[in-house]
């Protein structure tokens, strides 16, 4: 803080476990990678390769190395995990991600028809190496699963060693937990916040409104993900009523008189 203004929320800091900032790289070159550390590293716990950009991307080795150095936790995304698997290269897939010097993976079936029971099996297998990050939800248009199979199938992919579960979303924050809109689904997130403890649900969240939504029910201190690196100081700005969104959520009731 440049100056210590008071009422302002507690956040986590540190090796956080929850209240985690989650950006998706979908593309950053070396040297922007090296700004956004300068920016915004203090805001952001997870970064994630987006989709399959790993495979494509330059000076892989040397931008996770960057990531880690700043305390940052790297990871591939779930689609990559599908790529590999998809093509009965699950061994291959370990592999890679070892080689590549990452602490995290995630694990998703977001693309693919995979038996949940497999699922389990890759993340107790991955677990034993990694900190797992397990997405539920499908990215196709119109497969949808029912509150109790989300609820479920969080349950049991904790159970099997994921260290937190994703709410899927995508990028477009149109999909999974919300409508075509951008809208919540707030029965489905109701009925997860209802067996499932909030700290262990990464909710993506790549719109301002569904960002200002979780941080309302929850507190500043939910776990967020795919946030845009240049949306990441931003969102660290809303989660500390440093915004209008969120100005009087932080404020005892004494100042909301003055609210326009």
């Amino acid at each position: 803080m440049n100056f210590p203004l008071t009422h302002l929320p507690e956040r986590t800091s540190g090796k956080r476990d929850f209240g985690l900032t989650m950006m998706m790289d979908k593309g950053l070159s070396l040297k922007e990678s090296e700004h956004y550390i300068e920016s915004s590293a203090p805001y952001t716990d997870l970064v994630k390769f987006g989709f399959g950009t790993a495979l494509i991307t330059r000076d892989l080795k040397e931008k996770v190395k960057l990531y880690k150095s700043a305390g940052l936790k790297p990871y591939f995304g779930g689609t990559l995990f599908e790529m590999f698997y998809v093509r009965g290269e699950f061994d291959a897939y370990r592999r890679f991600v070892s080689e590549s010097g990452l602490g995290n993976v995630e694990v998703s079936d977001g693309t693919i028809k995979m038996d949940h029971e497999e699922k389990l099996e890759c993340i107790a297998i991955l677990a034993k190496d990694f900190e797992v990050l397990s997405e539920i939800g499908s990215k196709v248009k119109g497969v949808e699963l029912s509150n109790d199979v989300w609820v479920s199938q969080m349950k049991t992919e904790l159970e099997s060693g994921a260290w937190k579960v994703i709410a899927e979303a995508r990028e477009s924050g149109t999909i999974g937990i919300y409508q075509s809109d951008g809208s919540a689904n707030r029965e489905l997130i109701d009925a997860i916040m209802k067996e499932i403890s909030v700290n262990d649900v990464l909710w993506e969240a790549p719109n301002k409104a569904q960002q200002t939504m979780f941080i309302q029910m929850v507190g500043a201190n939910v776990n967020l993900g795919n946030i845009a690196p240049n949306e990441v100081v931003s969102l660290e700005a809303l989660r500390c009523g440093m915004r209008g969104d969120t100005f009087f959520d932080v404020l005892p009731e004494e100042f909301h008189s003055r609210k326009q």
